[in-house]
């Protein structure tokens, strides 16, 4: 016997495969929204892997440097450096930002790194084309993903600097470019503060009876260079010797330095847990709209193809065709129309995903469970149209 849903697609192919397209982008949609929530755990990720630590000391009860505003004194690293298990220690700082480049706004994350020796945690670990920061002044290294090319000069605050060399993947928890400078310029960019904003300071000073008392002057002029110094660092990055244990340093770091401490685990959880939690209840309720929408329109297609068919089912039901079989054919047709929209949907997923100003992360795991809810809720919605086909009364064959 003809299967009823084999012909209703022969007989109809243009208007069933559009029908697949359109529920097929619909999926692509889904399978980008999975993507993005992967892509922000990556980039998370790829953050922590490519800074090269083992360690995160931060200020005291913060959970900087990533999740809170965090700040040290730039010397915390030498009795850091010193302790017993700790290998390498180095001063980063952070500070997202909107550079203007080519008649555009470019939002990076500016990092300060140490470059006097290479190898030194936070540091880019590889380089795509160029070279490293060499110089202490004037000197940026980019991620590509800034469009920034070797041999363009950036606008950060006040100061010009030379793009030198290329990397990528170096991008924060929130997918932004990272844009490296020394640690020195990073500093400049982030903590100094501008002619007025200095002589406002001393201004202040100066009228203090408490920090200008009256008769010293010294007292004053020493308090306004104290205010004025830079030297502060957002965390101080870790490295642990071979053999020793990450957890031990850090349990050394918060008992002598009285500092907080995050291990690579527990600086992940932040990440995630913390920053990255609420997008993904978003992208979560998003996924779940998208099903029942998918289900929804899967449900209304089946039911019209299946009411528009009632002459013919009427006609098998009169001449025997058990329910079980009519039953079957419908679910092959929403069975058949899931796979197009799947495939379509995955092809799409695949092609856009590069353009999106995100990353997208399609993993094959997530692909075979999309493919598995998107056949089960063609599945489900065919129901309603069984249910509908075997409410037809035979007589409908004759009664035309």
């Amino acid at each position: 016997m003809i299967s009823l849903a084999g012909r209703d697609i022969l007989h109809g192919w243009g208007k069933f495969v559009a029908t697949g397209v359109g529920l097929g982008l619909l999926i692509g949609v889904t399978l980008s929204m999975a993507g993005v929530y992967r892509g922000m755990v990556d980039d998370a990720q790829a953050m922590l892997d490519n800074s090269g630590a083992d360690l995160w000391v931060v200020q005291k009860d913060t959970l900087g440097p990533y999740a809170e505003p965090s700040s040290l004194p730039e010397d915390m690293e030498r009795p850091i450096r010193a302790m017993a298990g700790v290998d390498r220690a180095a001063g980063i700082t952070y500070l997202t930002m909107q550079i203007a480049h080519a008649d555009k706004d470019v939002r990076v994350m500016v990092v300060g790194v140490e470059v006097a020796e290479p190898g030194e945690p936070g540091q880019p670990p590889h380089l795509l084309a160029g070279r490293r920061i060499v110089q202490s002044h004037y000197e940026a290294m980019a991620d590509v993903k800034t469009g920034f090319a070797i041999g363009d000069q950036v606008r950060v605050r006040r100061n010009l600097y030379h793009i030198v060399g290329l990397t990528s993947r170096m991008v924060s928890s929130g997918g932004d470019p990272m844009l490296f400078l020394s640690l020195k310029d990073a500093q400049d960019a982030q903590f100094e503060k501008d002619s007025d904003a200095i002589m406002r300071q001393r201004a202040r000073t100066a009228a203090s009876p408490v920090l200008n008392p009256p008769g010293n002057p010294a007292v004053a002029t020493a308090v306004a260079a104290a205010q004025e110094a830079g030297g502060n660092v957002n965390a101080v990055l870790v490295t642990v010797k071979p053999g020793a244990d990450a957890e031990d340093v850090a349990a050394a770091i918060r008992r002598w330095q009285r500092l907080t401490v995050y291990t690579r685990a527990q600086m992940e959880t932040i990440l995630i847990d913390k920053m990255i939690a609420n997008s993904a209840r978003q992208i979560g309720m998003f996924l779940v709209i998208l099903a029942v929408v998918s289900a929804a329109i899967v449900a209304f297609i089946i039911y019209s193809m299946t009411i528009g068919k009632i002459r013919e089912i009427a006609v098998l039901k009169l001449i025997g065709t058990r329910n079980r079989t009519i039953a079957g054919m419908i679910m092959q047709e929403a069975l058949g129309l899931g796979l197009i929209g799947f495939m379509v949907g995955k092809i799409a997923a695949t092609l856009w995903a590069p353009f999106f100003p995100k990353y997208v992360l399609l993993l094959p795991a997530d692909s075979i469970l999309g493919f598995v809810a998107v056949m089960l809720i063609c599945a489900l919605a065919s129901l309603f149209a069984i249910q509908a086909a075997l409410k037809i009364d035979p007589a409908e064959a004759i009664g035309g």
